[in-house]
């Protein structure tokens, strides 16, 4: 339950930065050039500055090789203009990462030296850039995904003092997000809800949690902050505030933003559809039915069961093993384990769906499925409060390789066999 206080998000947000320069040794923000961590950096350094603290603090921004040049020059131009206070990390290393648009390339490695020849751009000018020729981070591994990257350098950072990253996310966005906030198992500072303990030194920190949207801009306009000026061609588009994206868009949920990439910066388009594979027929299809967005009809004499075992016929032979295996396992977790339901809901569960006696911490109904329904339209479907067989096809039409709609995430074992096939399709 919300519960609202005598102050504004700005004033709370300034008091959480107080505590953090008062409570950690180290100090870094985790900074994308987006509206939220640029709000968050901005909220930093007034704090410094209206304090007079010299005490330089971290900034670490992964440079993914295929983004906006508008972004590349405002990240540039904040980490230049505030170089008194800032220690900057502009990470230019081949890192592993999503691509969404190709069901043959489902990963690409961004900086790597043995496509030079196809990069976006070259190597950016600007303070704090670190290639693999002057990488100072032993934990690094070639291929590296992203995901594995940013939590081993807060455990370097940290080098054994009190640190804290502070990341610009706000629990309006997501109910994923929201969750990160009120965690009520995970470890905190002083019982503060809106850290979260990483590792024995290190603390993630969001400040500006309780933001929304409307507070990021009424915030810069009031405090006169520099932002990235790429939102001003995103308004300008008619894109809505909630759909404005800077980061590179062909991941999973970005790549509904890959037309905009062609309109707004042309030049740069040109270079990616040839450095991303099926980059341009996700430009063309991303917000159609053939890639699951918007409602997916079923083709007629299928039920969802026998078209999603269509789609796996069609798929070539890796991909299809993948997602067989995260389909079986998806259905055994919900055979043997199942998952909370709320109360409101429990009235609509279908003939499938067996009640248990376990609750979950936050006192729901555990439910489990004996057999998988085709699909429901009770609203439990698109709460994933069920397992259903459309939702299996919403994961080969999305080319939703971590099947994260059937709220899966990566594992170590996946990441490992990711790198396998890399190494087999690098040059095809």
């Amino acid at each position: 339950m919300k519960k609202y206080l005598n102050k504004n998000v700005y004033e709370a947000a300034k008091e959480r930065t107080a505590f953090i320069f008062k409570n950690f040794e180290r100090i870094y923000v985790s900074f994308s050039g987006g509206k939220d961590s640029s709000v968050l950096l901005n909220i930093a350094l007034d704090y410094m500055r209206a304090n007079k603290i010299k005490r330089k603090i971290g900034v670490l921004f992964l440079d993914l090789e295929g983004q906006y040049s508008m972004t590349i020059d405002y990240v540039r131009e904040m980490l230049t203009e505030n170089a008194d206070l800032l220690e900057p990390y502009w990470i230019c290393l081949p890192l592993t990462l999503r691509n969404a648009v190709s069901v043959f390339q489902p990963f690409w490695t961004c900086w790597d030296l043995e496509n030079r020849d196809k990069w976006v751009r070259e190597y950016p000018d600007g303070p704090g850039v670190i290639t693999e020729a002057n990488n100072p981070f032993p934990f690094f591994k070639y291929q590296m995904e992203f995901e594995e990257f940013v939590p081993e350098f807060g455990k370097w950072y940290a080098n054994g003092k009190k640190t804290a990253c502070l990341v610009g996310i706000r629990s309006d966005e997501s109910l994923n997000r929201y969750r990160t906030i009120k965690n009520f198992t995970k470890g905190t500072l002083n019982g503060k809800n809106w850290t979260t303990k990483i590792s024995k030194y290190l603390y993630n920190a969001y400040p500006i949690y309780d933001w929304n949207v409307r507070d990021v801009w009424v915030g810069n306009a009031k405090c006169g902050w520099k932002y990235n000026r790429l939102y001003d061609l995103f308004y300008k588009a008619g894109v809505s505030l909630a759909s404005q994206r800077i980061c590179q868009p062909y991941g999973d949920d970005q790549r509904i933003g890959l037309n905009l990439y062609r309109v707004i910066e042309p030049a740069t388009w040109a270079k990616v559809v040839n450095r991303v594979s099926g980059a341009n027929f996700g430009n063309i299809y991303s917000g159609n039915r053939i890639l699951g967005y918007r409602k997916v009809r079923l083709p007629k004499g299928h039920t969802w069961k026998s078209y999603c075992k269509l789609l796996l016929a069609t798929l070539p032979a890796p991909m299809a093993e993948h997602y067989i295996k995260k389909f079986k396992r998806f259905m055994l977790w919900w055979y043997r384990n199942g998952s909370p339901v709320d109360d409101e809901s429990l009235k609509d569960l279908p003939e499938e769906a067996v009640k248990t006696e376990k609750k979950s911490p936050y006192f729901e109904t555990i439910v489990r499925y004996k057999k998988i329904p085709d699909c429901l339209d009770n609203g439990l479907e698109q709460k994933k409060c069920a397992p259903t067989w459309r939702r299996m096809c919403a994961c080969i039409l999305k080319n939703d390789y971590l099947c994260s709609g059937l709220s899966f995430s990566q594992t170590k074992r996946q990441q490992a066999r990711m790198r396998e096939l890399i190494e087999k399709y690098r040059n095809l």
